[in-house]
């Protein structure tokens, strides 16, 4: 009878192993033990090596555990039968039930669970072992399922990986909101799987606020206005602003006057500038940031489907998308987001809708507008009027200012708590309604 209960302790010990195995192995971090496989660790290397073939891993725990499980409760049931009777088959099925599900299954699972790295290495050596051991076995469960799942029309599809999606790539990336000051390094994430989905349109300097030179000023002129500009690359327009002739760099102009002792006296800028780029506004960042890398370049003008000046992008406007704003000692600093005392935000109209929704936090929808001016046109359907207000998207706007067409100036107030949905019209979708102005 000792004999028999020692047995049994074993196979429940068996038990939790393979249910401990199953879980480490699972749960454990893929990145992880990438990483310590390209390290040397060969325990990693076995676990990445399991898990790439996941029917044989599966076969391999659900056969051991079952077979300790069986023969586990056969064994308890034999002892109980001798000692109690016909009654012994309630007393081993109700003993077993509860012994196998405390220390066969929820114990070793949940250790294993909070342990999943560590465990996932100790086990995978052994596992590994008993996978070749079961070989012949598992092959046969693996042709009969296959065979079973072909009939239903859910067979083995090509194309399946092991490796994280690009929405389950986002979907790690937020659940470590919560752990340590990363907010930078999440949005710099974040941006990073968004370069191919953001076009150049959506981060270029608008043509409005390009800093352009007219070629046909004299030489003097030319030199003056670029050494008063914070810029070091400038295009140069000739006849009318969108005829885009070169880009005179501040280095190489600087060069030509110091080769002429210094005097501008017939000198000719357009021929010590660098040919015009064009690339158009529907260029993704992705292209664009290989486009920079394969030519060599920082700068290129762009334009519409029909050929007309949109504005410029450097490779900056392309990192900052990715690391943020980068300023430097020239840059001319102007805030485009000012908080108020009770909450709201005033917000220049020509603020883009990325940034305050990165910055913020916010979730203003940005495919129809890349400006807060633009969205408040798309939405409101019309030119706003100084003193309106709108409320969509759960969010409050209040006209302050406007040039000509342009608004220029917004009081933005975000949502209240709990006030998620007072959007115009008591709509919650996505795609709200037109909204009406408040009184």
């Amino acid at each position: 009878m000792i004999a028999t209960v020692c047995v049994i302790l074993f196979l429940l010990i068996c038990s939790g192993f393979f249910s401990a195995s199953e879980t480490a192995l699972t749960a454990a971090s893929r990145p992880l033990m990438h990483q310590l496989e390209q390290k040397g660790d060969r325990r990693a290397s076995a676990v990445n090596r399991l898990r790439a073939k996941t029917e044989r891993l599966i076969g391999t725990i659900l056969l051991g555990n079952n077979f300790v499980n069986i023969g586990a409760s056969a064994l308890a049931t034999g002892a109980l039968i001798t000692i109690f009777g016909e009654a012994g088959v309630a007393y081993a099925t109700i003993g077993m039930t509860v012994l196998v599900l405390i220390f066969g299954e929820i114990l070793p699972k949940t250790y294993a669970f909070r342990h999943a790295n560590d465990l996932a290495l100790r086990v995978a050596k052994p596992i590994d072992i008993l996978a070749v051991v079961f070989a012949p076995i598992t092959r046969t469960l693996d042709l009969v399922v296959q065979g079973v799942l072909r009939l239903f029309g859910a067979g083995r599809q090509e194309g399946e990986g092991i490796w994280p999606s690009e929405e389950e790539l986002r979907g790690a990336i937020a659940l470590h909101e919560g752990e340590g000051d990363i907010k930078q390094e999440r949005a710099m994430l974040h941006s990073i799987l968004d370069l191919g989905k953001v076009t150049v349109g959506e981060v270029m300097i608008h043509r409005k606020n390009v800093a352009a030179i007219d070629a046909d000023q004299s030489p003097e002129a030319i030199v003056t206005e670029v050494l008063a500009s914070p810029y070091t690359r400038i295009p140069l327009w000739r006849g009318s602003p969108d005829n885009i002739v070169g880009v005179v760099h501040a280095k190489a102009l600087l060069r030509a006057v110091q080769s002429r002792n210094g005097s501008t006296t017939g000198l000719d800028i357009v021929a010590h500038s660098a040919k015009p780029w064009f690339v158009p506004d529907t260029t993704s960042l992705l292209d664009q940031l290989q486009a920079f890398r394969r030519r060599r370049e920082h700068f290129a003008i762009v334009v519409d489907e029909y050929g007309s000046l949109m504005g410029i992008v450097t490779l900056e406007d392309v990192l900052e998308e990715i690391v943020g704003d980068i300023a430097d000692e020239h840059d001319i600093t102007v805030p485009g987001v000012v908080r108020q005392p009770d909450g709201s935000y005033i917000v220049q109209g020509t603020v883009t809708i990325r940034d305050l929704n990165r910055e913020l936090g916010w979730r203003l929808p940005d495919e129809e507008a890349v400006t807060i001016a633009g969205l408040l046109l798309h939405e409101a359907k019309r030119i706003p009027e100084v003193g309106q207000a709108f409320m969509f998207h759960g969010f409050r706007f209040d006209i302050l200012r406007r040039h000509r067409h342009q608004v220029t100036s917004v009081r933005v107030s975000p949502p209240e708590a709990g006030r998620n949905k007072a959007v115009a019209g008591g709509s919650a979708s996505n795609q709200p309604p037109t909204p009406e102005p408040l009184p």
